[in-house]
């Protein structure tokens, strides 16, 4: 995988904003009643998030280490109004739907997490790409848990009936605690994939042994081979040890 397929990955699985790092909770819980909603916050913020890192990086040599908070604050601020504006004008009904969390957007702790972490430190290609995963990453968390909550709270889908007309919305699902719920299920089985990954990875790393040794092998402390190496010699030196101390008081005997 090179850096820049990386950086997709990364955002998406690795280090989903939403399910994983768990940042940006007051736009996640509160804007995703609706999947229209989930998918027109996800991509605002995608959008910001993307101009900013590219905007910040081009300017990393630019800008003074003691001001560049207050300098990513404004670049944000004004690609926020940029988009906040362009939403008023293309798309109204979901510009007054998410309200003011769009301008919210400003205060995103992903979008100045991600500035100051990655894009004021790195060149401009990893910088957009590291934005661009992020931003889908927490585009799709937003879809799954506007979907849910639509699906289950009004037993429609972006504004079309789905569920049958017997089916009675179960109304927790739109209200805050639906949202906590929903979103803790996410980050359940976010958590138990990633678990699963890192074991897979343990045991194909326990399996697969140089011909040079362990002097030749990067894998880590789980390796059974290494594990029985280091415990013989660990042995043999107490053995050792013990000897030497009968020697020496049988000497001096």
């Amino acid at each position: 995988m090179n850096k820049y397929a990386e950086r997709i990955y990364n955002g998406i699985i690795k280090e989903n904003p939403s399910t994983v790092m768990i940042l940006g909770m007051c736009p996640t819980l509160a804007t995703t009643t609706t999947l229209i909603n989930g998918v027109g916050m996800g991509l605002s913020t995608t959008v910001v998030l993307v101009l900013a890192n590219v905007v910040i990086s081009l300017l990393r040599k630019v800008i003074p280490d003691e001001v560049r908070i207050p300098a990513f604050i404004v670049v944000i601020a004004s690609l926020v109004t940029v988009v906040d504006f362009l939403m008023q004008g293309y798309f109204p009904a979901l510009s007054q739907s998410l309200g003011v969390y769009i301008p919210l957007i400003v205060v995103n702790c992903i979008i100045l997490g991600r500035a100051e972490a990655y894009a004021s430190k790195h060149s401009v290609g990893l910088s957009f790409f590291d934005g661009l995963g992020m931003g889908i990453g927490f585009t799709l968390a937003l879809m799954i848990l506007g979907g849910i909550r639509e699906l289950f709270g009004s037993g429609t889908l972006a504004g079309v009936q789905v569920m049958p007309s017997a089916y009675t919305p179960i109304s927790i699902f739109v209200l805050q605690p639906g949202a906590f719920f929903v979103l803790g299920c996410l980050i359940a089985i976010m958590t138990k994939i990633m678990n699963r990954k890192k074991k897979t990875k343990a045991v194909e790393a326990a399996t697969v042994c140089p011909s040079s040794g362990c002097t030749g092998c990067a894998s880590s402390s789980h390796c059974g081979r290494r594990i029985f190496e280091e415990t013989a010699k660990a042995g043999l030196k107490d053995q050792v040890k013990k000897t030497e101390t009968m020697t020496n008081g049988g000497e001096q005997a």
